[in-house]
């Protein structure tokens, strides 16, 4: 179970209601958000840039017979591409209509009095149910800066050295846009010749470790987001880092993952 789920309360139209339940809940463990900017309709709320960064754990989404079809429309539009996992709070729906919204993504819904305790294990279910995530590991800070050290020896923030990264070869970058197929020994192969390369650079070994790690980063940050069409979340479980560690991978390396939800398709 996790210590703390962060969830994004969906309610256009209904900020009043979304804004009586902001703030912490048990005691702190589970977290209710609304956004600061004002959603027109459900397609903003789901397009929200907190959402697509990857900001929370899950959203919960306000749906009754008068904004039912809006909702249905902005999921169908997503095509599955979803930026989290989405409980519905269904306020008088039929379980027919329920059960569409589901078919189109929705993990799971709850059903008013709004209840905190039922909320939080619907949504530990719902995110049990994929890949488990590892929340302990360090997350490497935002940014670029000059050389430091994390938990037993990993490097903060890239090494800044004198000699320039060697150029990427063609067969590196096909490498790395099948990184996730390879096997472990193909891995361990690219390794070691990157290391060489950079010992005969004469850069520290400290230096040299941090710009293969770094490179392998890289390649499997823009692998993973590439296999679910830029979705952070659900690369993120793929690869079995918490999502803000994954997060902060992205921005330490400064990669962006809009292109990848134009030019890819997830699985």
């Amino acid at each position: 179970m996790r210590e703390r789920l962060d969830c994004a309360v969906l309610a256009p139209g209904r900020e009043d209601w979304a804004g009586a339940l902001r703030g912490p809940h048990l005691g702190g463990r589970l977290m209710l958000h609304i956004s600061q900017q004002t959603h027109g309709s459900a397609a903003d709320a789901l397009a929200d840039p907190a959402m697509a960064r990857g900001r929370y754990d899950a959203g919960l989404l306000y749906v009754d017979e008068s904004s039912i079809r809006d909702w249905r429309t902005a999921l169908a539009a997503l095509a599955g591409r979803l930026p989290a996992v989405l409980l519905i709070y269904a306020v008088g729906l039929r379980a027919q209509a329920v059960r569409d919204l589901m078919a189109l993504g929705a993990a799971d819904f709850v059903r008013p009095p709004f209840c905190p305790e039922e909320l939080r294990a619907r949504l530990d279910h719902a995110l049990n149910r994929l890949a488990p995530a590892r929340i302990s590991e360090h997350v490497p800070a935002y940014g670029a800066g000059l050389a430091g050290s994390g938990p037993a020896g990993q490097c903060a923030h890239p090494v800044r050295s004198g000699m320039p990264e060697p150029p990427v070869t063609e067969s590196e970058i096909h490498l790395c846009d099948t990184i996730l197929d390879r096997s472990g020994s193909e891995l361990e192969a690219y390794a070691v010749a990157v290391a060489m390369q950079r010992a005969t650079s004469r850069e520290s070994f400290r230096a040299a470790k941090c710009q293969v790690v770094a490179r392998f980063e890289r390649a499997y940050i823009r692998a993973a987001l590439g296999r679910y069409a830029g979705n952070i979340t659900l690369a993120a479980r793929m690869a079995q880092k918490h999502r803000r560690a994954f997060w902060a991978l992205m921005r330490k390396h400064d990669i962006d993952p809009a292109p990848y939800r134009r030019t890819a398709a997830p699985e």
